[in-house]
């Protein structure tokens, strides 16, 4: 209880990076095929466009990667008050938005960028709160 009355601020946000990358990577698993479909048509004409499979995958990984460290942190700062974990969450969650808004800003989807922007907000400010 120590710990959630310490850290409020780094449990909410670790909360919504946890569900919104591991919602996006369970997204991406279950429907493979519709995002990659969607995928090649959106960077059909960019340098990227041979490269998609692979690069799903690798988002996939980051996603699910930045998730899984988000909760485990959550869980380790509820148990220690450690934030050792949350920081290399908050951390790979920053990655993983700034491969997704250099995709959109490559596909030329700029409301697509704006939107990642909007999420890299509270991972970065995350960071710096966990920062030692």
């Amino acid at each position: 209880m120590d710990a959630i009355l310490k850290y409020p601020t780094e449990i909410l946000l670790l909360l919504f990076l946890a569900i919104t990358f591991l919602q996006s990577g369970i997204d991406k698993i279950i429907d493979w095929a519709g995002n990659l479909s969607w995928l090649k048509g959106h960077f059909a004409k960019t340098p990227l466009k041979g490269l998609v499979p692979f690069l799903l995958a690798i988002v996939l990984l980051s996603e699910m990667a930045a998730g899984t460290l988000c909760a485990i942190g959550l869980y380790q700062i509820a148990i220690t008050g450690k934030t050792t974990l949350a920081l290399y969450g908050a951390i790979v969650s920053c990655v993983s938005l700034l491969m997704l808004l250099f995709g959109q800003r490559m596909a030329k989807d700029y409301e697509g960028a704006k939107t990642i922007a909007v999420y890299f907000i509270p991972a970065i400010f995350l960071v710096f709160l966990l920062r030692p």
